[in-house]
């Protein structure tokens, strides 16, 4: 009973310290995000826009507030004393914003920045227009704006449809404008955050509650179970965990260090090859290459432990009574000790790339847990089905390969065409990797979808399961 109600009580305060401090470290990164809609690789110039020739351009709007629109221009190497004015416009023709570009010392053939002053909200994925007009541009003595078909994908150039060709003067041309729009995503999910919070809390007092009246009571319940076998076993999960840890190093002669060494080296063979043969336009390429193969290692560890977690203490389980759990969830634990080492290489190619330091990092362990849950579901899964279906291995293996390649390791979500992204999406480490990614390169929190997507995408594998190892569990003796 008191250990019971120590734990309770650890829950309680270790609730509370990481609902605060969550919302702390998360800050203005969790309520809204700026975006910035990737612009066509240039092809021509829609030609001189001399006083009164009209430029537009329709878009799909990928932001709630817009702040400003970017555009590749030249001014053919001349001084242009011109004046842009951009409007935009609704999909009634309203405008609703507008500002205007002096031309004068405008950079020759690179970006150009608007800013609206007037920044509208609540139009994201509406049609929007934007009108492009010069004010007094004269013949050999004005600027261009450049046009494309295509968007960079690694070192492939990808069409984009032409649904909303640029229209110069009336005339439709083909391809897009060279544009960018950017902008704030405000996330609503973020205001009901502390509601949310208040719930879980009431429903974490209500099950503290619940075991303690069950403890006083005496009435065994699965949770209480789980708890009582948690006390009772830790020492030997503790035992099983170092044996497993020393186990895989022994007779080694770097010993500990290949944890640190593996996804270095796998890093630099990936990046030879994908910097060289396979070039990639990703920016800071190591940490984003490295994040994933970390990530990776770690789920093939887990699932490739948990596998004969059962059938390799087959011994064990047929002459000492033990919760079979145990035994799958010692191997996830002991490869998360190498998963903490191999983390250390990580940050020392944050800092060698020099990315920014962020408050943010503080937020790693929720995809890290998320990791966790996810790889010991897919785990217990494996070990259950090993035990009826020694094919299981064989099979695992093939498929453990093309889960790989599904995944967003080496290469840019970008390049995965439209119609099936919404299917590649469906592999819960395609959240989890993303959400570390958006930790420790851009130095920001994901916005809250992404937090409840990685939530669910981890915490389905692992109810499913256990409840799949907890309904075969007692037929495993009459298998091994």
């Amino acid at each position: 009973m008191k250990n019971i109600r120590k734990i309770c009580i650890w829950a309680i305060v270790i609730f509370i310290i990481l609902a605060v401090g969550f919302r702390l470290v998360a800050a203005e990164g969790f309520s809204q995000g700026t975006v910035h809609s990737t612009m066509v690789t240039e092809k021509a110039v829609v030609g001189e826009l001399l006083a009164g020739t009209s430029v537009t351009q329709t878009f799909r709007s990928e932001c709630d507030q817009i702040t400003g629109v970017t555009v590749l221009g030249t001014t053919y190497g001349n001084s242009v004393e011109d004046t842009l004015h951009f409007s935009l416009c609704n999909s009634q023709g309203d405008e609703i914003a507008s500002a205007s570009l002096d031309t004068v010392g405008l950079p020759d053939c690179e970006e150009w920045f608007v800013s609206f002053s007037n920044a509208p909200s609540g139009y994201r994925d509406q049609i929007l227009t934007l009108n492009i007009v010069s004010e007094n541009g004269l013949n050999n003595h004005a600027v261009s704006l450049f046009y494309g078909d295509s968007q960079s994908a690694g070192r492939y150039e990808v069409k984009v449809a032409n649904e909303y060709p640029i229209i110069v003067n009336g005339t439709e041309m083909e391809g897009q404008l060279c544009l960018s729009v950017s902008g704030e995503n405000i996330y609503k999910l973020a205001r009901y955050y502390w509601a949310f919070v208040v719930i879980l809390f009431g429903g974490l007092l209500l099950l503290c509650g619940w075991i303690l009246h069950c403890t006083k009571v005496k009435k065994n319940t699965m949770v209480l179970r789980f708890i009582t076998a948690f006390i009772k076993y830790r020492f030997l999960l503790k035992q099983l965990v170092s044996r497993d840890f020393k186990t895989k190093y022994k007779r080694s002669v770097l010993g500990v260090l290949w944890s640190l060494m593996n996804p270095l080296l796998t890093m630099m063979v990936m990046y030879i090859v994908f910097s060289t043969l396979f070039k990639s336009n990703i920016s800071n390429f190591p940490v984003y290459l490295l994040t994933g193969i970390v990530c990776w290692n770690y789920f093939s560890e887990v699932t490739n432990a948990c596998l004969t977690s059962i059938t390799g203490n087959a011994a064990l389980i047929t002459k000492v009574y033990v919760p079979k759990y145990i035994y799958p969830v010692s191997r996830a634990l002991s490869a998360s000790v190498n998963l903490s080492l191999s983390l250390v290489p990580l940050f020392v190619v944050l800092l060698i790339t020099k990315t920014q330091i962020s408050p943010r990092w503080l937020l790693l362990p929720f995809p890290i847990v998320c990791l966790f849950a996810f790889s010991l579901g897919i785990g217990l899964l494996l070990a259950s089905s090993m035990v009826f279906f020694h094919d299981t291995q064989f099979l695992w293996g093939v498929i453990s390969m093309l889960w790989m390649y599904f995944t967003p390791i080496f290469y840019a979500v970008d390049i995965i065409p439209l119609k099936f992204l919404t299917l590649y999406k469906v592999n819960p480490l395609y959240h989890i990797i993303r959400i570390m990614r958006i930790l420790l390169m851009d130095g920001v929190s994901p916005e809250p979808k992404a937090y409840i997507l990685c939530l669910f995408a981890s915490g389905v594998p692992l109810l499913l399961g256990a409840l799949v190892f907890k309904t075969t569990q007692d037929r495993f003796a009459l298998f091994l």
